[in-house]
């Protein structure tokens, strides 16, 4: 299980045989799933740590 998991992380960013326009459609479609889900991660990470405001911020102007 361990050499599997060496093997997929070493064939990640090589450059792939595409024979057809059905293959090159498939492998767009799951970079871009990988995309979303990196994003969908991502986001609450982010929102969290950076965009959180405090609270009592906007009480001082009245």
């Amino acid at each position: 299980m361990g050499n599997q998991i060496v093997d997929f992380f070493n064939t990640i960013g090589e450059p792939v045989a595409i024979g057809t326009l059905v293959e090159y459609y498939d492998y767009i479609k799951a970079v871009e799933y990988l995309i979303c889900v990196g994003f969908l991660i991502a986001f609450p990470i982010f929102f969290r740590k950076v965009i959180m405001y405090d609270k009592d911020a906007d009480k001082g102007n009245k």
